[in-house]
């Protein structure tokens, strides 16, 4: 048997599977409706999906949908969910999403934080027994076609040692914020408050690559750049990767995200958020009720009138666009570039899909009678 390094492929070239987005939405949605989902529900659900796969978050998209799968059969997601505003003022509101699909639950949460800022200027909504809910980007971007300011975070599998721990507390947490624009594309951030999110390991796996430095600690709490060092005990490090590059500001960021989402609202933090991920349990302690999210909007108008607002967002993007670059001929980015010039390209070229993801897919297929990449 060879012995061979973690990122012996590393200069392979990989060729995956490319399908067009219309007919990974349809399989999705298909799916998840065999699995017992309302159509409607799935129809949102697939949607959420595939806006990752479009944006270049492939860790977030359809690669994910075993993942749901799986919960589904375990009876840890209600596939027909009875979501409600539990508790509310005029501009703030909790939702609890009776075990439901996050991708379901989400969308519910972020609309009624919209209608909120359309009476009240801004609206603020935690979530409560939800479950996880893919990429954060998508419900910020919701706010945006109501001239708002969109904000979303979740807490997440407890993969993730603080800065001087070894032990997993957090998840990676990410928060995204969309802001509308007027000529411009928007600006949008989607970041995990970790160095990088599970997902990255999972298709570094996939590949048989190595993790870059600064990512993860093993069992031991010493770096490593084995990408199944958190399965092996290890755990995600901190946006910065230790104190000396800014650990303590991810876990401080990652923090928040946490208490917004899950300790305002009901749900499960800290160590007991019930996890995505196959390889760790539910606790059996838990604190409160699932995954907790957190949504807002702000109505641009409620601060000053939007065109103002939208035109000087346009200087703003010019004028970041426009900085000398370290390297000539390089053009310097804005949060958000990167995923819509990536969404222009896969609706035209189709979503590249790795060998393991397609396998799950095809696992999928025969088991629900749901045809995979039909002509």
């Amino acid at each position: 048997m060879l012995n061979l390094p973690f990122n012996y492929l590393a200069n392979v070239k990989i060729i995956p599977m490319v399908i067009a987005h219309e007919k990974l939405y349809h399989f999705a949605k298909e799916i998840l409706i065999a699995a017992g989902c309302p159509e409607q529900e799935a129809q949102q659900a697939a949607t959420i999906l595939l806006s990752a796969d479009l944006r270049g978050v492939d860790s977030h998209g359809v690669a994910r949908l075993s993942g749901y799968i799986r919960l589904i059969d375990k009876k840890r997601v209600n596939t027909t969910p009875d979501i409600k505003l539990v508790h509310e003022s005029p501009s703030t509101g909790v939702i609890d999403g009776d075990g439901g699909l996050g991708l379901v639950v989400g969308p519910k949460a972020m609309r009624t934080a919209i209608d909120k800022a359309r009476t009240a200027g801004t609206g603020w909504v935690s979530v409560r027994n939800s479950n996880h809910y893919g990429i954060a980007g998508c419900y910020a971007m919701m706010a945006l076609e109501e001239d708002c300011i969109g904000i979303a975070m979740t807490n997440a599998s407890p993969l993730v040692a603080p800065t001087y721990a070894n032990e997993r507390l957090l998840g990676t947490n990410p928060i995204a914020v969309a802001i509308p624009a007027d000529k411009q594309p928007p600006f949008v951030l989607d970041m995990a408050t970790t160095t990088a999110a599970n997902g990255k390991l999972e298709i570094l796996q996939r590949k048989e690559q190595n993790t870059p430095d600064g990512w993860l600690q093993d069992a031991n709490g010493n770096p490593t750049i084995d990408p199944y060092g958190v399965k092996n005990g290890g755990a995600l490090l901190p946006l910065g990767g230790d104190k000396d590059h800014g650990s303590h500001k991810g876990y401080g960021l990652a923090s928040v995200v946490d208490i917004f989402s899950a300790v305002l609202s009901g749900a499960n933090y800290g160590p007991w958020v019930p996890p995505f991920v196959a390889f760790l349990d539910p606790p059996s302690d838990p604190v409160g009720k699932g995954i907790g999210h957190f949504f807002g909007a702000m109505r641009i108008d409620a601060f000053r009138p939007a065109s103002e607002f939208k035109s000087h967002m346009d200087n703003w993007i010019t004028r970041f666009k426009s900085a000398k670059p370290i390297v000539e001929g390089r053009t310097v980015l804005i949060p958000g570039d990167p995923e819509r010039i990536m969404e222009k390209q896969r609706r035209i070229a189709g979503i590249p899909l790795l060998d393991p993801v397609v396998k799950d897919l095809q696992e999928l297929s025969a088991r629900f009678g749901v045809p995979f990449n039909e002509a």
